[in-house]
């Protein structure tokens, strides 16, 4: 199955790619591309309002396969789906091909999370069709606005999904592991209101918010919490001047566990931490809390990783199941219906002017991606 991918045209699509800015909420260039490969290469595409919810330029897109004409009709729909938007810095990406590596210059990301995820779709697509390779019904998805909290995926239109389930291509490690498992995370936002006075004239008559939360953070909830619960005061934002007595402080934290019940202790945790502590500090606390996506946990012989650890061992890719601390896309599709693995495509660093790829690892994304699918065309 090796010989089955075209290398060269994997790395020009790849190299291409990477080198269209793609900030999060402005996809619109690389959506229009990818609009028109998707429908050159047999799709109907479809691209929801997502954008325009999240204040951006460009939707989600949704793209239908039908399977080819050799096929049983009862053949379960597979989904396929990357991200479309890279971190910053991401404009004026110039890549670097250097003993089997590929890197940016330095200066900016590569952009491999995860237009190698993007690109190994649509290799997949093209030796389908220029092969006239037995497949079933696909369903390929990019998402919009992954990057900034997987908010594309969360506000994709649901009734456009009717796929059986699905990989998402967006992790690192070598092509054989995939995540089964992965926690949910939500945003809460501590808002802590004291009284202002003049820091000179009268310090005393205020109440200062800052101080407040420097002392309730100081016991708060931090850090590894168990195996599989983490949290995390990311920012903090308060007061307006120095010569007055802050009357504002906002917090600002994320819960995250592979486990519903204990993401749903700690953050229950945090608030209570906050708004019973306030009692000692004068102060008055609110607490809201915005759910990012929630946890998931796969059957490891689910029909997803069966095929999908099939497909590998055919290839001779060694084969590994990972759990993982982060979130991506796949939340929201298990969370739809969708039961969906996460595909590791070799992106390495990610989120750093330091990100790399192995060349062989984006060929061999594309290879499992494709071998996948094939694999697919036989199953009752």
């Amino acid at each position: 199955m090796s010989d089955m991918i075209n290398e060269q045209h994997v790395l020009h699509e790849f190299l291409e790619l990477v080198q269209i800015r793609c900030s999060t909420r402005d996809e619109r260039e690389i959506g229009d591309i990818l609009t028109k490969r998707l429908t050159e290469l047999g799709g109907i595409v479809h691209e929801d309002n997502a954008g325009k919810k999240l204040g951006g330029n460009c939707g989600n897109l949704v793209a239908d396969f039908p399977a080819s004409d050799d096929v049983h009709s009862d053949l379960p729909t597979i989904m396929l789906t990357a991200h479309m938007d890279c971190v910053e810095p991401c404009d004026d990406v110039h890549p670097i091909r250097e003993n089997g590596i590929i890197r940016s210059d330095g200066t900016t990301i590569l952009g491999g999370d995860d237009k190698a995820g993007v690109t190994a779709i649509l290799e997949t697509l093209r030796q389908l069709r220029e092969q006239k390779l037995s497949h079933g019904p696909l369903q390929v998805v990019f998402t919009i606005a992954e990057e900034n909290g997987v908010h594309g995926s969360q506000n994709l239109d649901t009734s456009l999904l009717h796929a059986d389930f699905g990989y998402t291509l967006d992790t690192h490690n070598h092509p054989g592991c995939m995540t089964f498992m992965a926690p949910g995370k939500n945003q809460l936002h501590i808002h802590i209101q004291g009284k202002a006075a003049h820091a000179g004239v009268a310090p005393e008559s205020g109440n200062n918010a800052i101080i407040a939360a420097g002392k309730l953070l100081a016991t708060a909830p931090q850090g590894r919490i168990d195996e599989e619960t983490t949290c995390n005061v990311g920012r903090i934002a308060g007061g307006s001047a120095t010569n007055v007595v802050a009357d504002t402080c906002d917090i600002y934290y994320e819960s995250r566990s592979r486990n519903k019940a204990k993401l749903d202790k700690i953050t229950q945790a945090i608030i209570d931490h906050f708004t019973e502590g306030a009692k000692a500090t004068g102060c008055q606390i609110t607490a809201e809390v915005s759910p990012d996506y929630g946890p998931y946990e796969l059957a490891k012989d689910c029909p997803a990783i069966k095929l999908a650890s099939q497909a590998a061992q055919k290839l001779g890719f060694p084969v590994k199941l990972e759990e993982s601390g982060g979130g991506s896309d796949a939340n929201h599709f298990n969370t739809y219906g969708v039961p969906t693995v996460v595909l590791s495509v070799g992106m390495e660093n990610c989120h750093t002017k330091e990100e790399y790829i192995e060349e062989k690892d984006l060929y061999d994304a594309a290879r499992w991606a494709l071998q996948i699918v094939v694999e697919g065309a036989a199953l009752k």
